[in-house]
This record gives structure tokens, C-alpha cells and sequence, in this order.
């Protein structure tokens, strides 16, 4: 395929349904209203699909998601994020005061690099037994410094009134929690913001209970 035809292509995301990183992607790509088609790798399935030689020479890091598109092929959900809106930024996912950019980033990271990689799938595989226990603890350790963030930065959403990387993050977040049953009345800003991204159509497309490949018994 040549350059041109390459760049002009229908994107592809390689996802699985449950991964909270995945779906990140998939909420930004609905919001932004861009097409594309989706090739489920199923990280349980005959040991984890993602460790195929196909998919490690996709995404050397044997993780998703990845997108190829406009030519080329990205791993890591924000950097994917940060390529669709410095690319296609209507709407914008990023607001433009400095200071609330820097609270959005500030809230994404907390998440993608304080929270979700600790309950990850090939740790709690390391950790054994106690997964549920352990990822139950660095969740709700790291929503307690959350929830005291958002009563400084949040309106409807995260940041302000505005949907925004840092809600992309989120919604995927508490839907880890609730499956690894973390008690979540005391994170009460959290919740809310929660409940009205999950009101937005862009977060019901994208939800992990409406993929192609998600399981009959979790389809919504």
C-alpha cells in the first residue's frame, strides 16, 4: 500500500472489550466522531492473544490498545488520545486555559500511571491469590487522593463543565473498581461525574457491555 493510500485508510483499534485503556480510545474516537474498524485481541484467550508474534510486531509491548492510522501505528492510550486531538480537535479534549490543561493532564496521569497499571492483568497474575485484595487496595488508595482532587477541579465533569481527557480516564477507571467490588460511597465527586459521563452517548457506544467481542452474558 502506498503512503497516500495508507494515510487515507479506515482506522483500526485493536481492543478488548474489558480494558479500561482500550476503551479510553474508544470513548475519544466516539467523540470525536471518527469511523473505524475494530480487531478484538482477547488478552485471556489461548494464553493471551496480545502475545502472538502478529500482534508483537503490532505493539511490541504486547499490550492494547493500538491504532493504525493516517499510516501509522500507535500504542498507549493517551499518546493515541493526544495524536486525535492535535489531529481532528473538534471537540477539544483538552481546554484551553493553561492552568486547566494542566489539572486535565494532571488528573489523566494520575489515573494511567497512579492507579490502573497497579491492578493491571499482568500483575494481579504475578500477585496470585490475593489479586482482588491487592487490586481493591490500590484502587481505593488512589481514589481517596482522587476524589480530594475533583473537589477542587470538578463542575459537571473533572475538570470544569467541559468532557475532557481526564473523563475519558475516569469512567474507565470505576468501572475496574466495581468489578473488583471497591466500595464506592466515600468517593461520592467521583461517582457523580461517573454517572453523567455515562449519560453521554459517546461513553454508551464505546461502553465495554456494547463491543463486538464482549462475552453474551456481559452484553448490555
Amino acid at each position: 500500500m502506498s503512503p497516500t493510500a495508507a494515510a487515507a485508510a479506515k482506522p483500526i483499534l485493536y481492543s478488548y472489550f474489558r480494558s479500561s485503556c482500550s476503551w479510553r480510545v474508544r470513548i475519544a474516537l466516539a467523540l470525536k466522531g471518527i469511523s473505524y474498524d475494530l480487531v478484538p485481541v482477547n488478552l485471556v484467550k489461548d494464553g493471551g492473544q496480545q502475545f502472538s508474534a502478529e500482534f508483537k510486531a503490532l505493539n511490541p509491548m504486547q499490550q492494547v490498545p493500538a491504532l493504525k492510522i493516517d499510516g501509522i501505528t500507535l500504542s498507549q492510550s493517551l499518546a493515541i488520545i493526544h495524536y486525535l486531538e492535535e489531529t481532528r480537535p473538534n471537540p477539544r479534549l483538552l481546554p484551553q486555559d493553561p492552568k486547566k490543561r494542566a489539572q486535565v493532564r494532571m488528573i489523566a496521569d494520575h489515573i494511567v500511571s497512579g492507579i490502573q497499571p497497579l491492578q493491571n492483568l499482568s500483575i494481579l497474575k504475578q500477585v496470585g491469590e490475593k489479586k482482588t485484595e491487592w487490586a481493591h487496595n490500590c484502587i481505593a488508595s488512589g481514589f481517596q487522593a482522587l476524589e480530594q482532587i475533583l473537589q477542587h477541579t470538578a463542575g459537571r465533569y473533572c475538570v470544569g463543565n467541559e468532557v475532557s481527557m481526564a473523563d475519558l480516564c475516569l469512567a474507565p477507571q470505576v468501572a475496574n473498581a466495581e468489578r473488583f467490588k471497591v466500595d464506592m460511597g466515600p468517593y461520592s465527586t467521583i461517582t457523580r461525574i461517573n454517572k453523567a459521563l455515562l449519560e453521554l452517548e459517546a461513553f454508551k457506544v464505546s461502553h465495554p457491555s456494547r463491543q463486538p467481542d464482549t462475552p453474551a452474558e456481559l452484553r448490555a
